[in-house]
């Protein structure tokens, strides 16, 4: 089973956006924190990556990310920075955009929460994937 971090209640376009290019995102991830590092290190790898354009509430998300925190912990699922990233969430004030970047064998998925504006990086989130098969 593919479990992905993006919520259903972030309505974004199907296709999304790219609104942010490789190499700006990369300036974003460097030097933050343990997902931040990894995801920069997927993304260099040729790891696929996509922003959205739209945004949602921080505290929107904080809430929905607080429960899958929960949940991945109950369920054993090996993740990086979630807690952090629910904290960081908790405390902006300001709406968020959301961005993804995906391991070339699709073993982990980074969502990326940054400013509205894109320029900055609030926090970042890894999950391993459970494959089936």
């Amino acid at each position: 089973m593919l479990w992905l971090l993006h919520s259903a209640a972030v309505r974004q376009d199907p296709g999304g956006g790219d609104g942010i290019d490789r190499e700006a995102l990369e300036r974003l991830l460097v030097g933050k924190d343990e997902a931040s590092s990894a995801a920069l290190a997927v993304l260099r790898s040729g790891g696929s990556h996509v922003v959205w354009d739209r945004t949602t509430s921080a505290e929107s998300l904080a809430h929905i990310y607080g429960r899958r925190l929960r949940h991945t912990r109950w369920k054993g699922i090996e993740l990086t920075n979630l807690e952090r990233t629910v904290e960081l969430l908790g405390r902006h004030q300001q709406a968020v955009r959301l961005g993804q970047i995906t391991a070339p064998d699709r073993s982990w998925v980074y969502m990326l929460f940054l400013t509205e504006d894109g320029s900055r990086l609030i926090a970042c989130t890894g999950v391993r994937q459970a494959h089936d098969g």
